[in-house]
Formats: structure tokens, sequence, C-alpha cells
């Protein structure tokens, strides 16, 4: 019964790990085998490792199971071997496809934390709130150089990001005291007021809404944004946020029926977007929603093209925490990554250029978000995942799909079962082909 952690090398910014040395000494107390390959940039050191009773060495031939967190290169795989980590491929992404066909020459297991779900199919393994929290700080972060640029002195303008912290602890400290100090000495009345406007009420929105209420803040309804702008009750002490369900965000189009949320989720093609009534009122924007082509879009290029040909908009930073390439956000032309995660889409002609200085709106984009509070990311992470670990390494994966003795969340999450797509993934055997060379 033994287990193995692969190092993270898909950048240089990536230092989280599926299990911390704490979780490692209650796995080696429960009488498992760990094996846990080298790394100089992972958060946690070899030593801890070492010392909570695990063997650091790089071959993890032998192990029951494999945790990682990010894609796994395709010619890491083993013959039979057994794989837990985010593959991103259930979707078809062609990028992964090579390592997914890979894998299933290889007659190995693929499971998937992302498939990991209770019977109410709410996802049980996930880092969706730390994302949340590093793109809620990045976004105040992106928003503090922006309005400098522009002229426009606030308390946020001397915020660092969250990697350059020592900790959340720290992090939540400086954001603290810019809020204070806000509440202080006030916002220039020019931007009065600032609005922050949250798309989507998961773990990542929910995460961000916890950085958010560091500051004094207040809670508009979407409803009732429009009357409140109009109204002049707001203050230059405080913040304004509005969260946006679906209700908020689309409409079923030629002025049918009222929303019906399951039916969106069955038909989006019958819904259209009605975000651009609200996009007006807002300084931010950060998105959270989960998105694929289906859906409608809820801020687009010609939306940037004409608000930003007339006058200058309100609009200043998005926070594009979902992160899908000219997606839901259109103007997120590209994922970013932590040395350089802020670009400028220009307007006039759909450019982009790094940092903040420019004509349109600024764009975070990072998609590791939760790589930036890697410590917190990965204890927090690794207690989720825990409870099945045991039972993971124990299992005898040899055995057919309908045999396999492992909980059914894990069950649900088996994309590949010895080279063999599991039964509610036999769809994706189409991407193969059609990535095939």
């Amino acid at each position: 019964m033994k287990v193995g952690v692969r190092r993270e090398d898909k950048n240089e910014w990536e230092r989280r790990v599926p299990l911390t040395p704490g979780h490692v000494r209650s796995l080696v107390l429960q009488g498992l085998q760990v094996v846990v390959q080298p790394s100089t940039i992972r958060i946690f050191r070899d030593e801890e490792y070492i010392q909570a009773g695990a063997t650091v060495r790089e071959d993890l031939s032998g192990c029951n199971i494999v945790f990682a967190v990010k894609e796994i290169p395709a010619d890491f795989f083993c013959d039979h071997g057994t794989y837990m980590f985010f593959s991103h491929t259930f979707k078809g992404q062609p990028y992964n496809m090579p390592m997914l066909r890979q894998l299933i020459e290889r007659r190995a297991t693929l499971i998937d934390y992302e498939k990991v779900t209770d019977d109410q199919n709410r996802r049980m393994i996930f880092f969706g709130n730390y994302a949340g929290t590093a793109g809620m700080f990045e976004t105040f972060y992106t928003l503090g150089k922006r309005l400098a640029w522009e002229g426009t002195p606030t308390p946020f303008a001397d915020l660092k990001r969250p990697l350059e912290y020592s900790g959340l602890d720290e992090a939540r400290a400086a954001l603290r005291a810019a809020g204070e100090q806000m509440a202080r000495e006030g916002l220039p009345e020019s931007l009065g007021p600032l609005v922050v406007g949250f798309t989507g009420y998961g773990n990542v929105s929910r995460g961000a809404q916890d950085i958010f209420g560091l500051v004094p803040h207040e809670i508009i309804p979407p409803d009732e944004l429009d009357a409140w702008m109009k109204s002049g009750k707001a203050s230059n002490r405080k913040l304004y946020g509005v969260v946006f369900y679906e209700k908020d965000m689309v409409r079923p189009r030629n002025g049918g029926a009222s929303f019906d949320l399951q039916q969106y989720y069955r038909e989006p093609e019958k819904y259209e977007s009605r975000f651009e009534e609200y996009l007006p009122h807002l300084t931010v924007l950060v998105n959270c929603i989960y998105w694929d082509a289906r859906y409608p879009r809820l801020l687009t290029k010609d939306w940037v093209r004409r608000a930003w040909s007339a006058e200058k908009p309100r609009l200043r930073v998005i926070g594009d925490i979902s992160c899908d390439i000219e997606g839901s956000v259109e103007c997120t032309v590209k994922a970013t990554e932590p040395g350089d995660p802020i670009f400028t889409y220009l307007a006039p002609d759909g450019r982009v250029v790094s940092g903040w200085e420019g004509n349109g709106p600024v764009v975070m984009a990072v998609d590791t978000l939760p790589s930036e509070l890697p410590r917190e990311a990965s204890i927090s992470f690794g207690d989720m995942l825990m409870p099945f670990v045991p039972a993971l390494a124990r299992a005898d994966f040899s055995r057919p799909f309908e045999e396999l003795d492992v909980p059914n969340p894990i069950r649900r999450a088996v994309i590949a079962h010895r080279g063999e797509f599991a039964p509610g993934y036999l769809y994706m055997a189409k991407y193969l082909q059609s990535t095939s060379v």
C-alpha cells in the first residue's frame, strides 16, 4: 500500500502539492508508505516530507496511485498505473489530448479531482475558493495600479500581489489597512461610487467575496443597482458590491417566458445576455462563472469597442478568475501567469499590451491563481483529499471498473480505467479521434 506524490513542473510558479507533510504523517501512521519526488520549488521542502515519514526519490513506480496537481507529461505514465490530478480533458481540450492518448495507450487509470462529486453533484476536492481569494487580491492590486496611472490616488495603490506577502494573514492585514485608510480619508469624488460586480456564487465567487468583505462595503441587489446609482446615496468611504446570479445575467430570447434556471442549464441557446445593462455602473468586474460555448457572453469585444469610443467608461478592471479564453468575457484573449499577470485590452483595435496602461480595460487573467497562495491552498486541498486516500491506496485497480472497491464520489471521477473510458466518459473517444495525427 504505497502512494506517490509527483512534483509539479508545469511552470516555475507552481508550488502547490496535493498532500502536505502533515497529511503524509497521518498516512504513515495509518500504515501507508508515501513516496515523494524531490523538488526545489515546492512550498514544502523535501526535508519536511522526510521528517513526516516519506521516502523522497525520483522513482514512483510501484505506487498503487500517484497524486499530482496539474497535468502530467505524456512520457511520465507507466503501464497500468493509476493517476489522480486535474487533467483538463473532459471538455476535449485539444492541448491535453496527446497526454490523454498516451495514458490510454499505457492502459492506465485516470481519476480527475474536478469530477469527485457528492450525490447532489457538488464538487468535493477543489482549489476554487483559493482561486477566488488570490484573484480578488490580484484585482485590488490591479485596480490600485490602474487608478494611480490615471492620476487618481487610492489606498489600494500600495497593495502588493498575494505571492509577494509571507502568507494569507499578511495579505489580509494589508488589505484591511487599506480599507481603514479609505474609511478615514475617503476616495476621490471622481470615482464614486466604486462598484465591484461578482458574477456567480460558487466556491470561486465566495472566495473573492470573502476578501472583498475585508474592506468597508455595502451589498446592492442587482435589480436595485440602476435606481441606487441615480439616488445619490453613495459614500466615498466604502465600496459597493453586487452579486449576479444567472437570472440577473441572462433573459429568454424573443421575449419568452420568465427565467427558468433548469431550462437555462439544459437549453442555454434559448437565452441571451442582459449583462450590458449593468456594465455602465461597474468599476470592477470579478468574473467567477462556469462557461462554455453554449452560453451567452457577458462582456463582448464589441461592447468594449463601443464603450471606449464614446467617453471613458466607469469600468477599469476585469478580474477574470474564470479565465475562459474569449469566453464569457470575450476580451480575455489569453491566459496569463504570475510572472506577468495583467494586460490592457486596447479598445480601438483589440491589441493587448502587458500592464495597466492604455485605452481599454485592464484584465487580470492568471489561470493558476491558487499557486499564488501555495501553502494555505495546499493545506485546504489536502484536507479535502485525505478522506479518500486510504481507500485509493488499498484499491485493486487491476479489477474491472464494475468491481472497483472505491467510494462513489471517486467512481464518478474515474475518466479512464485500464486504458478504456469509463461509462460516464465514453463520449471522450471522439476527442481523441478528432485530434489524432
